[in-house]
């Protein structure tokens, strides 16, 4: 059976995972690329070296964003946003930070292995990375959010 997500259900799908897509347009190009993110209060947090993404979404700040979860072929969930980038500075980039330290420091302890992430310290959110790159803090401000599953006659409904 296919059919679409509840607003709650979307809600619940975007606060749960850490791995999303960004696709972005500029210059007559689209780009979609995977990255590690944290959900809070209708915004999705992310950093990242600049490059390409930063530099696409900086002359287009309409982005969208998908996160989905994955069972096997006939049991999955997709939820697809569409939102406005928002580049970070100062303490809005130090609380962004902080959000992403909480959620991955939580992934971290559940799995028992190390977050996926490079410079992740608190004290220096903007810092460069070893490639002397800068790291970028930005949000996703989530306009319009849609989803949808699949649920196999296989699977039993979860309760």
């Amino acid at each position: 059976m296919l059919g679409k997500l509840a607003p709650e259900e979307i809600e619940q799908l975007l606060a749960s995972e850490i791995t999303g897509r960004i696709g972005c347009h500029a210059d007559g190009r689209t780009y979609v690329v995977p990255i590690t993110y944290a959900y809070q209060s209708g915004h999705v947090y992310c950093h990242s070296p600049d490059g390409q993404k930063i530099r696409m979404m900086r002359k287009n700040p309409v982005v969208c964003f998908e996160v989905d979860r994955v069972e096997d072929i006939g049991k999955w969930r997709s939820a697809i946003a569409f939102g406005r980038f928002e580049e970070l500075g100062g303490r809005e980039a130090l609380d962004a930070m902080d959000i992403l330290i909480a959620r991955f420091a939580a992934i971290e302890r559940a799995q028992q292995g190390p977050y996926p992430s490079y410079v992740l310290r608190a004290s220096e959110a903007e810092s460069p990375r070893a490639d002397g790159r800068p790291i970028v803090l930005f949000r996703i401000r989530l306009i319009e959010k849609t989803g949808r599953f699949e649920q196999t006659k296989r699977h039993r409904p979860e309760r």
